[in-house]
């Protein structure tokens, strides 16, 4: 059996620690989402943590709840986020109920959350991905949500602080997915059974 009950064990200052909650961040376009969704696909402990954002549900991309500000303002006073936060003009929030359980729960966070999640969550690890500038130049213009310049913006901010820390896995999302789901299994789960 895998340590931490089931949950994926991360090995830091050379002991195991279980992680039950992943908060995986990285610039816009290095492929969260797909990443996200391969590692469930791979791995039956693993479930994902469907946001709530103040997006239009026409704007599209990820699986969401889209809600309106007073509705997020709402569920912020009721107290039914575990976390939420503002960026790029949205609010986005995890309703409490996505992170309950026993399974490995990967949410897709903002760099700037970490804090808060590492402070609201007792069993937190971070999966960092990261992409070379050409690389996320390209998905950023394919997936074509943002204007010219809001693309720059995102690339601009693209080298903001990586995390970093005991509790997180830096894996490149450059080449194929396949390789990406790969090295980040090898790096959560390192203890084989």
């Amino acid at each position: 059996m895998r340590p931490g009950g089931g949950r994926i064990g991360l090995y830091a200052k050379g002991r195991v620690m279980g992680a039950h909650v992943i908060g995986v961040v990285g610039p816009s376009g290095v492929g969260k989402d797909t990443v996200m969704h391969a590692l469930a696909t791979a791995h039956p402990d693993i479930r994902l943590a469907r946001r709530v954002i103040t997006r239009p549900e026409e704007a599209g991309g990820e699986d969401f709840d889209a809600l309106s500000e007073a509705g997020f303002d709402l569920r912020v006073a009721e107290g039914g986020f575990a976390l939420w936060w503002e960026a790029h003009g949205l609010r986005y929030g995890i309703p409490q109920e996505e992170v309950a359980g026993e399974d490995t729960i990967l949410v897709n966070l903002s760099r700037t959350v970490l804090g808060a999640a590492r402070a609201r969550f007792e069993h937190f690890a971070v999966l960092s991905l990261v992409a070379a500038p050409e690389t996320l130049a390209a998905r950023l213009a394919a997936r074509g949500r943002e204007s010219r310049e809001e693309v720059a913006a995102r690339l601009a901010r693209a080298e903001f602080v990586r995390p970093k820390g005991a509790d997180v896995i830096e894996i490149s999302n450059d080449g194929a997915l396949e390789d990406t789901v790969a090295q980040a299994l090898d790096a959560l789960y390192p203890v084989r059974v």
